[in-house]
């Protein structure tokens, strides 16, 4: 219920934003100043201000899809706007109490000259942003991993994360992403959770996109784990609303990730070719069960084999030194986008002991990716969209 607080908050900025813009146009001309321009400039403003909360409370159709498709580019219009006029209003209030107050940088001319800049700022990063969600890069780590791992010599897992597949991400990110798996020759791949984004009517193309997902290839198949936004739910600009039901994985989602050939390993374990485990853990926030809980890493690694490699597979990079006291040797994460928007990317170190990239904690690996998709905004500032292709070698 966090939204509804903000919401007045939220309010106030869409009001300020557009009187800021109103105090630009009328510079630009008088004409702008005019009811038969600002009233229809309005209600179109306010239409997109509003569209995330007219996208909530619509019923599920396709009006209510296309309209929360049109919120998750406006959420990013509205943030970097925003950063943009207060950055040069702060700038403007200084120059206000310095001698430069009665020089040309208050004039109409100055007026409309910083407008300008500011529109052309917040529309270059916007377009920067939503083509650099678009483009998937590929990061690639080398560990090496002191066990046997019985005839391989080396292994090459493919690690993704956070295709937030749903109303932003559609049938053709899926194929961008199925192409670069498929060009690492990957012996297994694994998808460490938020695999959709709290719906699966949300998705543009269910057929398309489990064509391309049964496509990926790799020596040992496809396994997975659930995260946080793995849970069939209403979503409002970020925030989830359960109104205290339980928070069960969806059937249609299981069912879609079976037909998918996605093994899903939610608190279990898989030995695979006899050779090396992988541990899937449930997430933390949202595990999925009865009563909310999810098994102790030390619970799941217990009776294994530690002689064996031993790879786990947790959407939060959470736990890392329970993990690695567990007898983890990689432990494979996303769940924080490293950020995704400047100036998130800064901060996001503050929450997370390993926000993305690769640590070492004790003898254990721990590689988190920033993920496939977007959360919240389908633009990228800052950050990549990313699949991480990880080379193993055993030195047992």
């Amino acid at each position: 219920m966090i939204f509804l607080f903000l919401l007045p908050f939220y309010l106030g900025v869409s009001s300020y934003m557009m009187f800021r813009f109103f105090y630009w146009m009328k510079h630009c001309n008088h004409r702008f100043n005019w009811l038969r321009f600002k009233v229809p400039f309005a209600v179109v403003y306010l239409f997109m201000a509003l569209s995330p909360v007219i996208a909530f409370l619509l019923p599920k159709s396709a009006v209510a899809i296309v309209i929360r498709r049109i919120s998750t580019y406006w959420i990013g219009i509205m943030l970097y706007s925003l950063l943009y006029v207060v950055l040069f209003d702060l700038l403007r209030l200084i120059a206000k109490h310095t001698k430069l107050k009665n020089t040309l940088l208050f004039s109409r001319g100055s007026v409309i000259s910083i407008g300008s800049v500011v529109v052309a700022c917040a529309v270059a990063t916007c377009l920067y942003g939503i083509f650099n969600a678009r483009n998937i890069k590929v990061n690639e780590y080398s560990v090496t991993v002191n066990k046997s791992c019985g005839s391989d010599k080396h292994l090459k897992a493919v690690l993704v994360a956070d295709l937030h597949m749903g109303y932003a991400i559609g049938v053709d990110h899926i194929t961008n992403m199925v192409e670069k798996i498929n060009q690492q020759d990957a012996d297994i791949v694994i998808i460490a959770g938020d695999i959709f984004d709290n719906s699966y009517d949300g998705m543009d193309d269910p057929e398309g996109i489990k064509a391309q997902l049964k496509s990926i290839k790799s020596k040992y198949g496809v396994y997975a784990v659930y995260g946080n936004h793995d849970i069939d739910e209403k979503i409002l600009m970020g925030f989830t609303f359960d109104w205290g039901g339980k928070q069960l994985h969806s059937e249609k989602m299981t069912n879609f990730m079976k037909e998918c050939n996605i093994k899903l390993i939610n608190d279990e374990s898989v030995l695979i070719n006899d050779e090396f485990y992988l541990v899937g853990r449930r997430d933390t926030d949202k595990p999925g069960t009865e009563d909310g809980t999810r098994a102790e890493i030390s619970e799941l690694t217990k009776d294994l084999d530690k002689t064996k490699p031993i790879f786990v597979l947790s959407h939060e990079p959470d736990e890392l030194q329970k993990t690695a006291d567990a007898g983890a040797d990689i432990d494979f994460s996303g769940h924080t986008h490293d950020g995704q928007l400047f100036p998130g990317n800064l901060t996001i170190g503050l929450f997370w002991e390993n926000p993305c990239g690769m640590i070492k904690k004790d003898n254990m690996y721990s590689i988190v990716t920033s993920g496939v998709g977007v959360y919240g905004t389908f633009m990228r500032v800052g950050t990549d969209a990313e699949i991480c292709s990880v080379d193993i070698d055993f030195a047992g």
